[in-house]
């Protein structure tokens, strides 16, 4: 039989570029010497980008649609496409441009010698602020540092994946998944490719720093405890530092006296302890909120309608 290789594309009102997108992965897969499918899931987009999606279904015979209930974020998208695709190989790709179809049959290049995993390294990130390319990289730092597996930096969900790992992805039943981390933690022979990411084509980001940030507390938090043992060292380093201090003032008031209330130093440790003692609840919160999540045991997502390529639409749920 021959090859198969399947493109997931998650998207979330992306019709500015939609069609320059499709058009130009058409053409790079026209060119691959493997028989070739686009999967595009529909993250609860506006009728407007649904629309196009179906008009890009009827023209071109390798497009299905797999359309969620409602928008359940990027992670959970591609987790969808990964269940519902069936070929030898399979690549996550974005539809803003950003990361360049071109690269793909240098992917399959390597799959077929014998990686499972092979990602796109970003070694240029044209188009982004300073802000964002600073704090990016100090993300991957703490991250690189606090995990237990070593996720490679500057790295994001462009790749190819083998049918045996996107076997190992789907059988995952995590609710908080961020597969950044998980492509790692599967393990498999992995390879990366450098390449220049472009800025936008067209449209405006999702990703806003609020969402940036939460994001980045889902990879910390999904891939390291290492925050609530900081938590516990650093309640102990300040309760001893707190005895020391409180055995400094009775010996200098036994021997010296006390001309002088000290008021304002009282406040400060005051305050300092109360942040210590806050930001030691919130780290322990953020993981408590997960461990609540998970037991819950909700379904990651519901699916609205799935629409095979060059075939009959399907209600369905999952």
């Amino acid at each position: 039989m021959p090859e198969t290789l399947t493109v997931v594309v998650p998207v979330y009102n992306e019709t500015a570029v939609l069609e320059a997108f499709h058009q130009r992965l058409g053409a790079v897969l026209a060119d691959c010497d493997i028989e070739c499918q686009v999967l595009y899931v529909d993250d609860g987009s506006d009728p407007d980008c649904l629309a196009l999606l179906q008009r890009l279904r009827d023209q071109d015979a390798r497009v299905a649609v797999l359309e969620l209930s409602r928008n359940f974020g990027r992670e959970v998208a591609v987790s969808a496409g990964l269940d519902h695709v069936d070929a030898d190989a399979v690549v996550v790709l974005d539809a803003d441009l950003q990361d360049p179809p071109e690269l793909i049959p240098q992917f399959i290049e390597q799959w077929r010698s014998g990686y499972d995993v092979v990602y796109g390294k970003r070694i240029e990130r044209r188009g982004e602020s300073a802000l964002k390319r600073c704090t990016a990289s100090a993300f991957y730092s703490v991250l690189g540092y606090l995990s237990d597996v070593e996720i490679p930096r500057n790295v994001g969900d462009f790749r190819l994946l083998s049918r045996r790992a996107v076997a190992a992805l789907t059988s995952l039943p995590e609710r908080h998944r961020y597969m950044k981390g998980l492509y790692a933690w599967i393990g498999f022979p992995q390879k990366g490719i450098e390449y220049v990411r472009a800025p936008r084509a067209a449209g405006k980001s999702k990703w806003t720093y609020w969402r940036l940030w939460n994001f980045a507390l889902d990879g910390i938090t999904s891939f390291s405890a290492v925050p609530l043992k900081a938590a516990t060292y650093l309640g102990l380093l300040t309760s001893t530092l707190a005895f020391m201090y409180g055995a400094y003032l009775l010996v200098r008031t036994l021997f010296f006296g006390n001309p002088v209330p000290g008021y304002p130093s009282l406040i400060i440790v005051v305050l300092f302890l109360g942040g210590v003692q806050l930001i030691c609840l919130g780290i322990i919160g953020e993981y408590l909120a997960r461990t609540y999540q998970e037991s819950k045991g909700r379904a990651l997502y519901f699916l609205k309608g799935y629409h095979p390529a060059g075939g009959h639409s399907a209600d369905t749920a999952d």
